[in-house]
């Protein structure tokens, strides 16, 4: 896809803030965005593994992606992804919330301390980093929720990572219609099953990722590198007059009965 300034699927000119953007789906929205011409923020966290190889990546191939450390847990955190934005000049373009973490366990198993844990980087963060960055977004930014299905189907071991996802889009579609007025688009990006590092943690996932395939028209599982095409769309001027959209992707098991 071309970086041209002419062309409405173009990110050039953009600077947009990516949480958890170094491993798995976020990594390869922090690439997309950066070959479509944004001038990228990655944030992570843990996994200077991750980091350091999208940050290889971005220096062979000449992108603008920029690296920041910091948990979106906390105050410092936010303060320390604050300051980093500052030094980036004053305003923003756009923002993905790609950051998510959680525990996959039976109801019996879990503890409010995993609740905590999980609603605090996938709802809360979303929520502060909004309030944090207001100031900052230029007219015509876009917001985007990265959603899974497990905000509306109970999936195996997955309660409080879905129901935190279920509350993520509730957030984000009040936004949308609060932001709106201000030129500020806030969509949801709800993707499918995708095969990353991820699923190693997953109760029985070889299983269930045999089932989701056989289950999916496509008969394959959504790639990262799809998805960043979605996010990609939802931040792009091609979609100007899309708010509150839930923009699914995943190869069409969602219309399945």
């Amino acid at each position: 896809m071309s970086a041209s300034g002419n062309d409405l699927f173009s990110l050039c000119n953009k600077t947009i803030l990516i949480t958890g953007g170094t491993r798995g789906i976020g990594q390869a929205i922090s690439l997309r965005f950066a070959r479509a011409g944004a001038t990228v923020i990655a944030n992570y966290l843990r996994d200077e593994k991750a980091a350091e190889h999208s940050k290889a990546i971005a220096t062979e191939e000449g992108l603008a992606i920029a690296l920041c450390r910091a948990d979106l847990t906390n105050e410092r955190g936010l303060e320390q992804l604050d300051r980093s934005l500052q030094e980036r000049g004053p305003h923003l373009s756009g923002l993905v919330h790609c950051a998510s973490t959680g525990i996959h366990r039976p109801i019996e198993e879990l503890t409010e301390r995993h609740f905590d844990w999980t609603f605090n980087l996938n709802v809360r963060a979303f929520f502060k980093l909004i309030k944090l960055l207001m100031a900052r977004f230029s007219k015509g930014s876009s917001i985007v929720a990265v959603s899974s299905w497990g905000a509306l189907r109970a999936l195996p071991c997955y309660s409080l990572i879905g129901s935190s996802k279920g509350a993520l889009e509730a957030l984000a579609r009040h936004l949308a219609a609060e932001l709106a007025p201000r030129g500020i688009r806030v969509n949801i990006l709800r993707a499918g099953a995708v095969l990353t590092e991820a699923w190693k943690v997953v109760p029985n996932g070889e299983a269930r990722i045999a089932e989701t395939i056989r289950r999916t028209p496509a008969g394959r599982l959504a790639t990262a590198e799809e998805i960043a095409y979605g996010a990609q769309f939802l931040c792009s001027d091609a979609a100007a007059g899309i708010i509150g959209h839930t923009l699914v992707l995943d190869g069409g098991m969602g219309i399945m009965a």
